[in-house]
C-alpha cells in the first residue's frame, strides 16, 4: 500500500472513497488462514471438543465467540509484516431474554466485536467504517502516536484508518470514545485486543470471555450480565473442555456502572498473567478482582470430569446473568490410542 495511506492524523473517507483505494471489501475473506498454517505444528497437540452451535442471526453469538480469533489479513509492505482488519460498526436488537429486547451498537454485526489478534512488532492497520447512526470511533489500549489514539469523532457514513505497531505483548481492548463514552461502550461498542509475544506462548486450548453489563432502561444501573454476549447462556450451554488439558482463557471486564466485579472457577485454581504481559505467573487463586476495563490470562486444567460453575462472587451480578459451567469431558479418542498402544 502507498505511503500516503499511512495516516499523518485520523482523515475519514466514505465507504466509496474507500472502495476506489480497494481497501475495503473481498480482500479480507482469507481472515485467519496464513496464521494457522504458521501455527499449525505449536497447536497440533491441542484437541478442541466438538461444539454443536444453532445457527442464528443475532448479533450475540456467545459459544462461536468463545475461541473465534480474527488474525486479519496479512501483508508485506517495506520489508515487515502488516496486518489489517476490518471493522464496521452498525445498530442491531438483541433478545437478553423471551421478554427483553435491546438495541445496541455492534462492530461487524456481533457483540462483542471480534477478537483481534497480532504479533509484537507487527505493524496493525484498522480500517473503520461507521453505519452505526451516530459519531463514533476506536480507542486501542496499547502504546500508539497520538494521532491514532481514537479520541476524534468518526461521523455517520463515514470511515477512518488507525496504524500503529503492535505493543507491547499482553491481552488489551479496543472501544469507542466518544463521549458519553459509558453510555457507547455499554451499548456494545468493544472488543478485546490480543498481541502475542514473539516467543509463543505453550499450547494450550485458548478460550474467550468478555464481562459485560446492560443497562436497558437508562438509570445508569444494570439490570443483566452476560459473559460474551448474553445472559446464563454458558448455564443453559455449558463450554466443553477435555480433561487434564491446559486451558488458556482470556477474561475482560467491560461491565460499565459497577466499579468492580470478580471472577471465580469452581473447584480449581487458576494461574494469573496479569494483563497478559508476562510469561510466568503472578499467583494462583481461583478468585480475582477485576475493575472495568481490566483483563488478564487465566490458566488451568481439570483434574476430574463433571460440570464446574464459573462466575462473579458478587451474587446480584451472577443470579442476574454473569454466571456459566465448563464442562470437563474425557477424551476417549486417547483414552483408544493408550489401550492400543
Amino acid at each position: 500500500m502507498p505511503n500516503n495511506f499511512v495516516l499523518g492524523k485520523e482523515q475519514l473517507f466514505s465507504r466509496r472513497q474507500l472502495l476506489k483505494l480497494g481497501i475495503w471489501g473481498a480482500g479480507f475473506a482469507g481472515t485467519a488462514a496464513l496464521w494457522h498454517t504458521l501455527n499449525a505444528h505449536s497447536k497440533s497437540i491441542v484437541k478442541v471438543p466438538p461444539l454443536e452451535i444453532a445457527a442464528t442471526n443475532q448479533a450475540v453469538k456467545p459459544m462461536q465467540m468463545l475461541r473465534n480469533f480474527d488474525y486479519g489479513v496479512v501483508k508485506q509492505e517495506n520489508g515487515r509484516t502488516v496486518r489489517e482488519f476490518q471493522l464496521t460498526a452498525g445498530t442491531s436488537v438483541i433478545q437478553l431474554n423471551s421478554a427483553v429486547s435491546y438495541n445496541v451498537w455492534d462492530l461487524n454485526g456481533r457483540i462483542p466485536g471480534p477478537t483481534l489478534r497480532a504479533k509484537q512488532g507487527e505493524h496493525v492497520r484498522i480500517l473503520f467504517l461507521n453505519n452505526a447512526g451516530h459519531s463514533h470511533s476506536l480507542h486501542f489500549h496499547g502504546v500508539h502516536p497520538a494521532e491514532m489514539d481514537g479520541i476524534r469523532p468518526v461521523s455517520n457514513g463515514s470511515a477512518t484508518i488507525y496504524e500503529f505497531d503492535a505493543e507491547p505483548y499482553g491481552v488489551h481492548l479496543y472501544h469507542c470514545h466518544i463521549e458519553p463514552v459509558t453510555r457507547h461502550i455499554a451499548k456494545g461498542l468493544y472488543g478485546m485486543f490480543i498481541i502475542d509475544p514473539p516467543t509463543p506462548r505453550p499450547p494450550a486450548d485458548e478460550i474467550v470471555l468478555v464481562m459485560a453489563g446492560y443497562d436497558v432502561n437508562d438509570d445508569s444501573h444494570n439490570e443483566y450480565y452476560a459473559f460474551n454476549g448474553l445472559p446464563h447462556y454458558f448455564m443453559d450451554n455449558p463450554i466443553p473442555i477435555y480433561q487434564n488439558q491446559l486451558v488458556r482463557l482470556y477474561v475482560l471486564n467491560i461491565i460499565e456502572y459497577d466499579t468492580a466485579v470478580t471472577f471465580h472457577l469452581h473447584a480449581n485454581f487458576f494461574d494469573v498473567y496479569r494483563s497478559g504481559m508476562t510469561m510466568t505467573p503472578t499467583e494462583k487463586t481461583d478468585v480475582i478482582t477485576m475493575g472495568i476495563a481490566e483483563r488478564h490470562i487465566l490458566e488451568f486444567a481439570f483434574r476430574y470430569p463433571g460440570k464446574y460453575m464459573f462466575h462473579p462472587h458478587q451474587d446480584a451480578i451472577a443470579e442476574n446473568g454473569c454466571m456459566g459451567q465448563f464442562e470437563v469431558i474425557t477424551d476417549k479418542s486417547s483414552q483408544t490410542q493408550l489401550k492400543n498402544s
